[in-house]
């Protein structure tokens, strides 16, 4: 009976000599030692095929769940992989099978960041500052116009808050390069502005079912049914709720490379999940609306003209439901698209613009207050 011997080694900074770029590969990615560089020889032999593979068991030094792992042989001058295949990987070591003795390693490829444009980053720039500029103007005009009675602006008011501050952030994004240490904070507080902002315009379709169901039943028009208190609880409480348990879900899911959700693992459906049931529940509200309105129109002579101003703000909610969620909707398709994320850069840019011509000028009770503001100051500088 014949006995023979196997020798291990494993090298602590090989990889600094047989760095992961002697990897060479079709495709330009970016290679990363995922384990130390280890050999497996059989002394006194020169035959190093054997008749059934051996495996070995990497545990990682690092890991990223979005890259591709090859084991890895040294031939003569750069690393290979003929004879070794991954037999079973998780987040914390990889077994490879090989069908020969020699040195081997993990190495990981992942694709390259995108390389920035300087235009499209102008055409952000310049497209977040004029959707500021009405969310400003928007504000202005809810707060201070004075309105008919029975009109609660206290959703738009609130929505206008939180897309301002979460376009604020946008910008502070793109004018600093150094906040990767704050990157994971600045994702969830965008997260919890933009959630919260999809939650008014629900609340927003909530209280106009409200009153054209009040106004059916012939109930008085300035009957209050949920107070602001409540309302604005309601509003921030539940983006707050979903922000919180996706983080105690998983940590580390907030702080991409753009600060923002991370898309792997599926954690972006914390967010587009939430979007998705608005949406849905806003578009029932509006069939319920329309056919309420409608109803009410052939059954009532009284509060005719009220009812038509129900179903004018019927279509205008409707379009802003449109304004705030198909450009997410279509972000989620993009696919490196440049076409569609330029889209998605514009749509998603202007939503206070949008907001304000649905609400400010196309109402022609506030463009009445604006002729009015802008007669007293053309009086005041010509006295």
């Amino acid at each position: 009976m014949r006995s023979a011997a196997v020798a291990f080694m494993s090298y602590n900074t090989m990889e600094n000599l047989l760095k992961p770029d002697f990897f060479k590969t079709s495709n330009d990615t970016i290679k990363t030692m995922m384990s130390t560089v280890i050999s497996a020889t059989l002394p006194k032999t020169t035959n190093t095929n054997l008749t059934k593979p051996v495996n070995f068991t990497f545990r990682h030094i690092r890991f990223d769940p979005s890259g591709s792992l090859s084991c890895v042989y040294w031939n003569i001058s750069e690393w290979i992989v003929d004879g070794c295949s991954v037999l079973k990987t998780n987040s914390s070591y990889t077994v490879c099978s090989c069908v020969h003795l020699s040195t081997f390693a993990l190495i990981m490829q992942t694709s390259p960041p995108p390389e920035s444009d300087p235009l499209l980053e102008l055409l952000n720039l310049v497209c977040v500052i004029v959707g500021l500029v009405f969310f400003s103007l928007a504000l202005l005009t809810f707060a201070l116009c004075q309105w008919s009675p029975g009109v609660n602006n206290v959703a738009r008011i609130n929505i206008c808050i939180s897309l301002l501050l979460a376009h604020l952030l946008l910008i502070i994004i793109t004018l600093s390069h150094d906040l990767q240490v704050l990157c994971a904070v600045i994702a969830g507080l965008l997260h919890f502005l933009f959630l919260s902002g999809f939650v008014w315009m629900f609340i927003e379709a909530v209280l106009l079912y409200i009153c054209v169901k009040n106004l059916s039943q012939i109930r008085s028009k300035n009957r209050k049914v949920l107070s602001s208190g409540f309302l604005c609880v309601f509003g921030y409480v539940v983006a707050l709720v979903v922000v919180a348990v996706s983080a105690v879900v998983d940590p580390k899911g907030y702080g991409s490379e753009l600060c923002w959700i991370k898309t792997d693992k599926g954690f972006i459906w914390s967010f587009l999940g939430p979007v998705f049931v608005i949406l849905a529940l806003n578009m029932i509200l509006f069939i319920k609306i329309v056919t309420t309105v409608n109803s009410a129109l052939k059954n009532l002579n009284v509060e005719v003209s009220k009812m038509k101003q129900n179903k004018i703000m019927a279509f205008k909610t409707l379009a802003q439901c449109v304004v705030l969620g198909c450009p997410w909707i279509l972000g989620f398709f993009t696919n490196g698209s440049k076409e569609l994320e330029i889209l998605f850069l514009i749509l998603n840019s202007q939503q206070g613009t949008f907001i304000f011509l649905i609400y400010c000028v196309l109402n022609n009770e506030v463009r009445q207050q604006y002729r009015k503001f802008f007669r007293c100051l053309c009086c005041d500088k010509q006295h």
